[in-house]
């Protein structure tokens, strides 16, 4: 999707621009591909889509989103103002009647929307760092049934190597174990559940997608909230033998573990314990990719359905491996051996060397050892 061109310039889907002094990330392409796809789909459903993209650095988002899906209004916003002529260049292949640039603080931006009533079907905000200081003044800009695209890009809050930044990010504590991945999605998505539940609203997930650098979920403002002791709680983790379990907040001062470790597991969290994706949303998407010839995104979008109704976490290959002391095993064939046992099981699409699945981890090991060449 991302090529040099000529001139210095850069293309990625139908946009091309230049970078010049503005933060660009090319390894990022695929998190625009997904958010393309979803405002339009969001499009074809309402026959609207007014987009605010307040961190817009050199302008790639609210192109593509001009382009591609079809918006009808864009706003460009980008708190660096010697970007101004950047901007103005990039963006002016999308007609000046579609399109405002200004050069504000983002949470300024969100403000004022609300304060004039004018609310978004999509806002993109690609911060550095966590979500936390952009999710609740976001929402604020925000339509009831819109999206918001969330960006962490602080790993050590989210993997377990800094649980106080994690509490102070995200009000969670965030351990560290073989399915952080998942783990940062989950925490976002419990943040700005909560958010949106004070404030007597709820979100759904439309997707969450990890890069290997960077987190992004997308979700959708509702009139309820979707906050329960269900969809948000704890994952408890043992370090004695591997398992996995989910711990709901009234059972959090009991959490035995099935190998009977006199330490029992550790929790993490409060975090989403719902699904990460919106299945029908997913399809549609998967569609329009296929339509668009973008296969890679297809496949992508149909791993993201596979794993959507198992678990919140996932094995990873590495650990199977290391705990039953052999050989990493075949992904495939450990997959295929679980399903022949009636178990579930997905390639996660935050890890691929990982499995998804509803057996224990135990099962998983006794298994991989058994199909050891």
């Amino acid at each position: 999707m991302t090529a040099g061109s000529p001139g210095g310039l850069v293309q990625e889907g139908k946009a091309t621009f230049a970078v010049g002094d503005a933060f660009y990330r090319p390894q990022s392409a695929i998190a625009r591909d997904l958010a393309v796809l979803a405002a339009a789909v969001y499009r074809q459903r309402h026959g609207h889509l007014r987009v605010l993209d307040a961190m817009t650095g050199c302008g790639v988002r609210p192109l593509r989103y001009g382009l591609e899906a079809g918006a009808d209004w864009i706003w460009a916003n980008e708190g660096n103002p010697d970007l101004a002529g950047l901007l103005r260049q990039n963006l002016a292949v999308l007609p000046a009647s579609t399109r405002q640039i200004t050069h504000r603080d983002a949470n300024q931006v969100f403000f004022d929307c609300y304060q004039q009533r004018d609310f978004y079907d999509l806002v993109d905000i690609d911060n550095f760092g966590g979500p936390t200081p952009y999710t609740s003044t976001g929402l604020w800009a925000t339509r009831l049934g819109g999206l918001l695209y969330l960006t962490s890009t602080d790993g050590r809050a989210t993997s377990g190597h800094d649980p106080g930044r994690s509490l102070k990010t995200y009000g969670a504590w965030a351990r560290s174990h073989p399915a952080v991945h998942e783990q940062g999605l989950r925490l976002m998505l419990g943040h700005a559940a909560q958010t949106a539940a004070a404030r007597g609203l709820g979100v759904k997930p439309v997707f969450s997608l990890f890069t290997g650098q960077v987190h992004r979920v997308m979700v959708q403002l509702v009139s309820k909230p979707t906050l329960s002791d269900r969809t948000y709680g704890f994952l408890g983790y043992c370090h004695r033998c591997g398992h996995f379990q989910t711990v709901d907040w009234r059972h959090l001062g009991r959490l035995p573990c099935p190998c009977g470790s006199d330490d029992g597991p550790v929790a993490s969290g409060p975090m989403w314990l719902g699904a990460l994706h919106d299945g029908p949303t997913l399809a549609a998407m998967q569609e329009l990719a296929a339509r668009w010839h973008w296969p890679g995104q297809a496949r992508l979008l149909a791993i993201m359905a596979e794993e959507n109704t198992l678990p919140p976490y996932y094995y990873s290959l590495g650990e199977i491996g290391r705990r039953g002391q052999m050989d990493i095993p075949n992904r495939e064939r450990l997959m295929a051996s679980l399903q022949a046992q009636g178990y579930r099981a997905a390639v996660p699409s935050m890890d691929w060397q990982g499995v998804k699945t509803d057996a224990g981890f135990g099962d998983c090991v006794a298994l991989a050892r058994a199909i050891q060449p």
